[in-house]
Order: structure tokens, then C-alpha cells, then sequence
């Protein structure tokens, strides 16, 4: 965008960027329906935040600040960076793993049995494997870590952590009823489009069980208490061992124990987190 082609949008995130002393970041907007959020940059001077058209059309004005705020958060934390570096690493161990084990397989059905080579390229194939899932599996809890303390950014950066905490749930909602996933990426966006149609699509397989009123709908307290049911599933359990976000309801959680630490008034602005 260039300067005062969305004054709103620009006023909202200088506000939060001098309120966090990050530099402005570039800003931008994608043509895209669906309600999502992303950064990307080499540096803090150079990020760009960028809005999808459907987030500023589906969430009011407090939603999208809190999302902005989120993907400020990121900045701080340089996670556009940090996730792009330690992503390489299970990469970098995937591929060793598929050479080697190809060339020993290889070596092994060219060689005599006296030369040992092929055995040993399968070892180092095979421990190379054993690193890229070990190190896969410490990428996406991190991943999910900084999820976290990007929404717990937003939270103190702004003052008002229910706004993020609705934006959360209208995103996730919108997502899952998008006609299509995005196949790459997925980790930047402030809520991965997957994840959100699987979240949603576990809920409504069992819609019957949580809709206690039988009233055909699920109203805001239902949907909360299928959430929770469902985050305490083996199955989402292990499933989100593999994923980039944490579950929805989990994000909200933290949300609500920051709200209700401010509502103590033991919170104060300068110990906000960073």
C-alpha cells in the first residue's frame, strides 16, 4: 500500500508500532476472501504486514487491531526469521537421510559382501531420518510457541485481550469454510487455513452430542464446551504434535487467564511482555 491509501490501517498499526518501538513496517493487502494475516521480511526495518481482504471485511475494527497487533508481535520476536532458519534444519536432515540411504541401497547391490560401505551409508541414511523427525517435531512445537507469545503480545500491547480472542474464533470459523487450503506457507498466517477446517470439521461430526439444547444450532457456550472437549482428545492430541498452530480453544485460554490477570490490577504497562 502506499502512503494514505488506507488511513485506518495505516494510523492502526503506527499507533501499535510506536507503542511496541518497532520501526513502520511496510503494509499490505491480498486479494483474498478468506479472513487471515501474515509478516514476512529479512529484517525488522523491511517487514511487511499484510492483511487478507476478507479479515477487514468479516472482523470489525477492534479484531483487526487485535490481529495486527499479533503479527506486530512476530516482528518483535523475529519469528519470520527464526522459523525460516530452524525450518532448514529437519529439511536439511530429510535430504541427507534420502541420499544416503539410496547410495548405501545402491552401493549395497553393486559391492561384494566385504565391503561394508553400503552398511554404512544405510546407518547414517537411517540416523539422519531419526534427526529429521526429532527435529521436525521441536520446529512445530516451536512454531506453536511463538503462536502463543504473539497472542499474549497482542494481548498486553493492547490492553483488550477479548478482541483477539473473538478475531480467533471468527478467523478459524471463516477458514473452515473456505473452498480451499493454501498448500504452502501455512505457518506465517496468524491461523493455519488446514488446521481450521480440520478443528471445525471435528466439532460438527458431533454436532448432535454438543448441541444440548437440541436446538439445531451451536451457540456460543456449546461451541465453547465442544472445543474444550475435543483439545482433551488423544487423537487432537497427537495430531497437533504435527501441527504449526495451537488448537483454537487453547489460544483463547491463554487469552482469557491474561484477561483475568488485568482484571486483578496487578497488571501494569511497564511489565508488559516483550
Amino acid at each position: 500500500l502506499k502512503p494514505g491509501e488506507n488511513p485506518w490501517f495505516e494510523s492502526t498499526v503506527k499507533e501499535l508500532a510506536d507503542r511496541s518501538g518497532l520501526p513502520m513496517p511496510k503494509l499490505a493487502t491480498v486479494p483474498n476472501n478468506t479472513p487471515n494475516a501474515f509478516t514476512f521480511g529479512r529484517t525488522t526495518s523491511s517487514a511487511t504486514l499484510a492483511l487478507h481482504e476478507g479479515l477487514l471485511q468479516q472482523l470489525n475494527e477492534n479484531e483487526v487491531k487485535g490481529v495486527i497487533a499479533h503479527e506486530l508481535g512476530h516482528i518483535k520476536h523475529k519469528d519470520y526469521i527464526v522459523m525460516t532458519v530452524l525450518s532448514a534444519l529437519p529439511l536439511i536432515a530429510y535430504y541427507i537421510a534420502q541420499v544416503t540411504l539410496y547410495a548405501g541401497a545402491f552401493s549395497g547391490g553393486r559391492r561384494n559382501s566385504k565391503d561394508n560401505s553400503g552398511a554404512a551409508l544405510i546407518v547414517i541414511g537411517v540416523i539422519s531420518f531419526a534427526v529429521y523427525i526429532i527435529t521436525f517435531l521441536i520446529v512445530m512445537r516451536l512454531s506453536r510457541l511463538r503462536e502463543h507469545y504473539a497472542d499474549a503480545y497482542s494481548a498486553y500491547v493492547t490492553g483488550t485481550p477479548r478482541e483477539l480472542e473473538s478475531a480467533l474464533a471468527k478467523i478459524t470459523y471463516g477458514l473452515s469454510i473456505s473452498p480451499k487450503a493454501p498448500e504452502g506457507a501455512r505457518a506465517f498466517y496468524i491461523e493455519d487455513p488446514g488446521q481450521a477446517k480440520r478443528e471445525v470439521q471435528q466439532i460438527m461430526d458431533k454436532k448432535d452430542e454438543y448441541d444440548l439444547d437440541q436446538d439445531g444450532v451451536l451457540d456460543e457456550r456449546e461451541l465453547q464446551l465442544a472445543m474444550e472437549k475435543e483439545s482433551k482428545s488423544t487423537w487432537v492430541q497427537m495430531n497437533s504434535l504435527f501441527a504449526t498452530h495451537p488448537p483454537t480453544f487453547k489460544r483463547i485460554l491463554l487469552l482469557r487467564e491474561i484477561e483475568q490477570e488485568m482484571q486483578t490490577g496487578q497488571y501494569s504497562n511497564n511489565k508488559m511482555y516483550t
